[in-house]
C-alpha cells in the first residue's frame, strides 16, 4: 500500500516537515532518484523533486533512462542531497505513476521553480516507506532514525 505526501504529512508531520526542508536545502528541490533498469539492476540519477498539489512529483525529460525505467516498472527510491553542515538524510521508497489529468500538471508545472516544457514526463511519487536520520554535529554516530511505513 502507498500513500500521498499529504497522507504522510498528515501521519508523520515532524518527519514530513524535516524531509521537506531537506528536499528543499538547496533552494529547488533536489534528491537522487533510484530506478530499476530492464535488466534489473539499479539506476541512481539526481532529480528536482516537488511537493505540490498535495503530492510529490517529478517531472522527467525525453530522452531519459530513468523514464523509461518509470514507465516499465514504476519503483522507485528517493534519497536528499547531502547537507553542508551536518549529515541528516531523508529516504522515501514506493510507486511513480504519470499524471495524465492535463489541469493538474499544467497547475504543477506553472508553479515550479524552473522551466518545464511539454515533453517532460510528470510523474506523481507514493510514498510507502520513509526513513529519516538525524544526526548529532559532526563526527557524530550512530544518527537517530524514524521510520514510517504506510498503512
Amino acid at each position: 500500500m502507498s500513500s500521498s505526501w499529504a497522507e504522510f504529512a498528515a501521519a508523520m508531520p515532524d518527519m514530513a516537515a524535516a524531509g521537506q526542508r531537506l528536499l528543499y536545502q538547496h533552494g529547488p528541490g533536489l534528491a537522487y532518484l533510484a530506478t530499476v533498469r530492464a535488466d534489473g539492476a539499479p539506476r541512481v540519477h539526481p532529480v528536482c523533486p516537488r511537493i505540490a498539489e498535495h503530492q510529490l512529483w517529478v517531472f522527467i525529460g525525453e530522452p531519459s533512462p530513468k523514464r523509461h525505467d518509470l514507465l516499465r516498472d514504476g519503483r522507485y527510491a528517493l534519497h536528499t542531497f547531502p547537507c553542508d553542515d551536518i549529515d541528516d538524510e531523508f529516504y522515501i521508497s514506493g510507486d511513480a505513476a504519470p499524471c495524465t489529468d492535463e489541469t493538474l500538471v499544467s497547475t504543477v508545472r506553472g508553479a515550479l521553480p524552473f522551466n518545464s516544457g511539454d515533453d517532460d514526463q510528470p510523474f506523481v511519487l507514493t510514498i510507502e516507506r520513509a526513513l529519516l536520520s538525524k544526526y548529532k554535529a559532526r563526527p557524530s554516530w550512530p544518527p537517530m532514525y524514524t521510520r514510517w511505513r504506510a498503512p
